[in-house]
């Protein structure tokens, strides 16, 4: 009876452990089909300058609401501007995207200042909160003084009418004529050389193309590239720059809900009524991507990773120097492959670096030193191939005068060593003290530093006498007596 109990006991766990399983398995398929069927909102943040890591970001948000099938993506920006290669390419993530975009200004006090007037202009939906502004669209070098190479126009001095005479004047007057027909105004007016008026025509075609493909205000697009006007979020609103002004999220898919939206493959008409939000916030990834696209962590990267190597190499079996030196070399490589590089830049320092080790190995007095300094400094300023990103200033000066310093040191300290006397070879034998072995006058034997030595004298010399080497000639001493050398 006992046993026909076990089988029956061990059935019921087996039948109790298929219908978990079933039942498990329904609950997944329908928790995943509920998800599908599910309407949501996806809700992504863009704070602070915009750079690789944003455009990362921002992809990776793209490709999940696609995945998720969300009805729209809300951008939640606030940012200064930032690079442009990064901002043209989340403008065309944003243009070929299957699923609508809106670049929402908030929370209040937010701006979308330079390449967020960009993005703005590019988004399907373009919608502020109140309180927020929009503009100052003009490409600017990172850390200012306007437009690349830009300098101010320089002013002429105030001519003598009286002095010059009506001739003078009337000559002045048709040559000022004939240069306002060669020369445009605005370029007279800003100094612009030709690479600076490319670089500003380009700006103002791309975001008036971006104005026309979705029906918004053009003309305010093209003077906040050339003149870098602001717009509240209110103004925006009344000309034609912006679709919406919402107070929050819920708000804005409120007011959207049944617009219509130019995408790629045509109109589309939002249906954002009774979404349900859901966030896809910056993870570990995105946050690290921030720290060492900094262009002045991805330089300092570089050099720790270069010096922690050379130290490995002239010291093998440390470990440490190496470890550290490798794993800050890859994370400088990888920050590069996401920065604008210029490869002749990154190539000049490298052999700086490259000359300066040079010194300290094979001391040259400076030669070596002083070209790996000028190299270092000038690729450290080309390094970044991009007008809106570059190394600091002060950081380069800091790396180059520690390496000089540090130079410096070594070329005193190894003149210092050899100014000193010789504590090894031949030369340190001389002035040494030494005992005579045996009883001669000109050619013996003595003991020096528990060796036997050949000994040459001038004197007489008797056996356990003291002498002082004054030369080496091969394996032969000179000696003198050493009372002679003390008087």
């Amino acid at each position: 009876m006992s046993e026909r109990r076990v089988v029956w006991f061990h059935r019921l766990v087996l039948w109790a452990s298929f219908l978990c399983l079933v039942l498990g398995g329904g609950l997944l398929t329908w928790q995943s089909q509920a998800q599908e069927d599910e309407r949501i909102a996806l809700v992504i943040t863009v704070e602070g300058a915009i750079g690789p890591a944003t455009g990362d970001y921002f992809a990776r948000g793209l490709r999940l609401a696609a995945e998720r099938n969300a009805e729209i993506v809300i951008v939640q920006m606030d940012t200064p501007g930032g690079l442009d290669a990064a901002m043209r390419s989340m403008i065309r993530a944003m243009l070929t995207s299957e699923v609508p975009v809106a670049i929402y200004v908030s929370p209040s006090g937010a701006r979308a200042a330079s390449a967020g007037t960009y993005l703005l202009y590019g988004s399907h939906v373009a919608a502020m909160a109140p309180s927020t502004h929009l503009g100052s669209a003009t490409p600017v070098q990172m850390g200012g003084g306007g437009l690349p190479g830009m300098d101010p126009p320089e002013e002429e001095p105030p001519g003598d009418d009286e002095a010059n005479g009506e001739e003078a004047g009337n000559g002045a007057e048709e040559e000022a004529a004939d240069a306002g027909d060669e020369q445009p105004a605005d370029t007279r007016r800003r100094g612009e050389t030709a690479m600076e008026r490319k670089v500003l025509e380009d700006a103002v075609y791309y975001i008036r193309g971006l104005a026309e493909r979705h029906g918004r205000n053009a003309d305010w697009a093209e003077e906040a590239v050339r003149e870098a006007v602001n717009l509240t979020s209110r103004e925006a609103l009344e000309q034609g720059v912006i679709d919406v002004v919402a107070r929050d999220i819920d708000d804005l898919l409120a007011q959207i809900d049944g617009l219509d939206v130019v995408m790629e493959r045509g109109e589309r008409t939002l249906d954002t009524a009774d979404l349900v939000i859901e966030r896809f916030d910056p993870d570990w990834r995105t946050e690290l991507l921030q720290v060492i696209t900094n262009p002045n962590v991805a330089y300092f990267l570089m050099i720790i990773g270069f010096y922690g190597l050379i130290f490995e190499l002239s010291n093998p079996g440390s470990l440490v120097p190496g470890t550290i030196g490798i794993i800050s070399l890859l994370l400088a490589l990888f920050a590069f492959q996401l920065l604008p590089i210029n490869y002749a830049g990154l190539a000049l320092i490298l052999v700086g670096l490259g000359l300066i080790v040079g010194e300290a190995l094979m001391p040259s007095f400076g030669i070596l030193g002083m070209g790996g300094i000028v190299a270092f400094v000038i690729g450290s300023v080309m390094l970044m191939d991009s007008d809106q990103i570059a190394v600091s200033l002060p950081l380069i000066g800091g790396i180059a005068l520690l390496a000089a310093g540090v130079m410096l040191w070594i070329m005193v300290r190894f003149v210092g060593l050899r100014r000193q006397p010789a504590r090894t070879g031949q030369e340190q034998l001389v002035g040494s003290q030494a005992v005579v072995l045996e009883d001669f006058e000109h050619e013996g034997h003595v003991r020096l530093r528990g060796e036997r030595w050949n000994a040459r004298s001038s004197a007489a010399l008797k056996r356990g006498q003291e002498v002082r080497v004054v030369a080496v000639e091969g394996l032969t001493l000179k000696v003198e007596p050493a009372e002679r050398s003390e008087q």
